[in-house]
């Protein structure tokens, strides 16, 4: 065989490994939020809509962990790995109502304060963030040092 049919036999091995493993890392994130979704189900009845903004969450996530898989070794990984950073901090955002929750059950108003724990998760996000954007830097720095042939 020659060095061109042995490139593309070995690229698409590689395609199929990423997606593989793709795959799998997207299994194993549904079945983590479906076990997670069956304990916290009676929330439901308190809050309406709860189950169609966690689904909404854990689509795109998923979908942007995937793409992130597929384009592993190029820039892009890294720039959707800071999708993933920035949409979560979003969402956290938009879903929280900047922290605050105020819930009326029959005669009982209640007020819960969130900011703390959205601060927490932006938080992390924020790093999640500075990582990949440390990583896209110097994924570019490996590839200006590599020699020219």
């Amino acid at each position: 065989m020659d060095d061109k049919t042995k490139s593309s036999r070995r690229s698409f091995r590689d395609f199929a490994f990423k997606a593989l493993k793709a795959a799998i890392k997207a299994i194993i994130v549904y079945v983590a939020y479906f076990f997670v979704w069956s304990f916290l189900s009676p929330l439901s009845e308190l809050i309406p809509g709860i189950q169609q903004m966690m689904e909404t969450f854990v689509i795109v996530y998923i979908v942007l962990m995937i793409l992130g898989d597929l384009t592993s070794g190029t820039i892009y990984q890294h720039f959707f790995s800071a999708a993933k950073a920035l949409f979560v901090i979003g969402y956290l955002m938009l879903s929280l109502n900047g922290g605050l929750f105020g819930i009326t059950f029959e005669n009982i108003s209640l007020m819960i304060d969130l900011r703390v724990f959205m601060l927490i998760a932006m938080i992390l996000g924020l790093l999640g963030l500075a990582k990949s954007v440390l990583q896209a830097i110097d994924f570019m720095n490996q590839k200006a040092e590599l020699p020219l042939r």
